[in-house]
């Protein structure tokens, strides 16, 4: 059964598993490992980044919103692949949120750019990204080590965060009118930015050093 440390007995059979090196092998995370596959599905996210920046700055939202859908697929399909097959890596842990971040980062400030959405609503978004990650390096400067933990604001304002981004890639990219939706949008993610930004402020205040 996975998970079950070798030589314990196998509950089904009563007999110890049989295990060889390779079997060992096969049975530990791919900790190692720098092309596993979903990996090589993270990559092909991030590369599809600058081809989504350049098509919302030519107004080619429609397929920009196509991609961006992809991308949000291809997300949970390589999580689900590194559970599945037991596929985890130390780049894989790197990789995967930053490419969600520099695709969700980057259709902020080119929806802004081209003036789909307000120019401080992305400012808002990178300064809290900025402050959250610089906050991280000065005080790992300061010999701190914060437990980074998902907030549920945090969780919460990412999840506006993407809806806001596929709403307004969708609607003006296939000429619909949102009405009341963007604006509704608009207020969450300002928000939960602030809320989730403050949160974090919170927390690393309490890592400081006495």
């Amino acid at each position: 059964m996975p998970g079950e440390p070798d030589g314990e007995l196998d509950g089904r059979s009563g007999r110890p598993e049989a295990r060889g090196e390779a079997g060992q092998a096969a049975a530990q995370p791919s900790e190692s490992a720098l092309f596993t596959l979903p990996n090589v599905i993270t990559l092909a996210r991030l590369c599809i980044v600058p081809v989504v920046v350049w098509l919302v700055i030519q107004h080619r939202l429609d397929i920009a919103f196509l991609l961006f859908v992809g991308a949000g697929v291809s997300d949970a399909v390589d999580g689900w692949l590194a559970r599945v097959r037991n596929a985890r890596s130390f780049l894989g842990s790197i990789l995967d949120p930053m490419a969600d971040k520099a695709l969700l980062v980057s259709v902020y400030v080119t929806l802004a750019i081209i003036g789909v959405l307000p120019d401080w609503l992305a400012i808002l978004v990178v300064f809290r990204d900025v402050l959250i990650v610089g906050g991280l390096m000065v005080l790992a400067l300061m010999g701190a080590r914060p437990a980074i933990r998902p907030l549920f604001v945090s969780k919460l304002n990412t999840a506006m965060q993407i809806a806001l981004a596929a709403a307004a890639l969708f609607l003006r990219g296939y000429g619909f009118d949102g009405g009341w939706l963007m604006p509704a949008l608009i207020g969450c993610v300002a928000g939960t930015t602030i809320a989730s930004g403050a949160a974090y402020v919170r927390d690393a205040s309490r890592s400081l050093p006495a």
